[in-house]
């Protein structure tokens, strides 16, 4: 019996190949994640963009999981819809719990972990950008797991909320999803590259180009930035 790698589960392709009792589980699994990164207050450490990169690659046997579709575009199309109303329910979700913890947090003293001026400041970013908040959230890894529970906690508006968490996931599932189907055989066809033997480096840049804006905006607000 061999160890188990634990640093798999920092691989999205563990994931999406997943295999329970002989029975393949990977679109039922990329479905639970999606929703556990956005709709569950632990779900920040688990591989989002990366994920439905590496999904749109392998949309067919995620698919048959489900279904037995012969046309890619089908395959793709109810792929990432599948995975839009994941992200869709799991951010309702956060919303809710964001909801109901609102008023404890707000009578909550000051402590290392908790200071009430970040939740005023994050009411006050709500109330300013709304919708972009929700939007911008998705496509940034961890702000997309605590931009829904921050909503609820300033009550942003239920209607507004639903109709930016409906387009944000769209987007989000669909750009990366078809990007990674079309990007794979574009590179397979135009330049005979398999992207499924360099899924290390397409994890690593997509992890830097997700974060390359979170990034940025630490350093402008670096202490000596400020000071300047």
């Amino acid at each position: 019996m061999t160890d188990f790698d634990w640093m798999q589960l920092l691989n999205p392709e563990f994931y999406i190949t997943m295999t329970i009792g002989g029975v393949k589980g990977g679109l039922w699994i990329v479905l639970f994640i999606v929703f556990a990164e956005t709709g569950l207050f632990a779900g920040f450490f688990l591989p989002g963009d990366s994920l439905l990169f590496l999904a749109g690659i392998y949309s067919r046997s995620l698919v048959e999981n489900f279904v037995f579709i012969d046309s890619d575009l089908i395959n793709v199309f109810l792929l990432s819809a599948m995975v839009a109303i994941a992200g869709i329910v799991g951010n309702m979700v956060g919303y809710w719990f964001g909801s109901k913890s609102g008023y404890y947090l707000y009578k909550k003293e000051d402590s290392f972990w908790f200071k009430k001026k970040y939740l005023i400041q994050s009411k006050d970013f709500f109330e300013r950008y709304g919708g972009k908040a929700i939007i911008f959230a998705r496509f940034l890894p961890i702000f997309r797991t605590f931009a829904p529970i921050v909503a609820g906690i300033v009550t942003m508006d239920k209607k507004k909320f639903m109709f930016y968490n409906v387009l944000s996931s769209f987007l989000w599932s669909f750009t990366l999803i078809f990007a990674g189907h079309y990007l794979y055989g574009f590179c397979l066809d135009k330049f005979d590259i398999d992207l499924k033997h360099h899924i290390e480096k397409i994890i690593i840049i997509i992890i830097l180009i997700s974060s390359f804006p979170v990034i940025m905006k630490m350093i402008k607000k670096s202490p000596k930035n400020e000071s300047e």
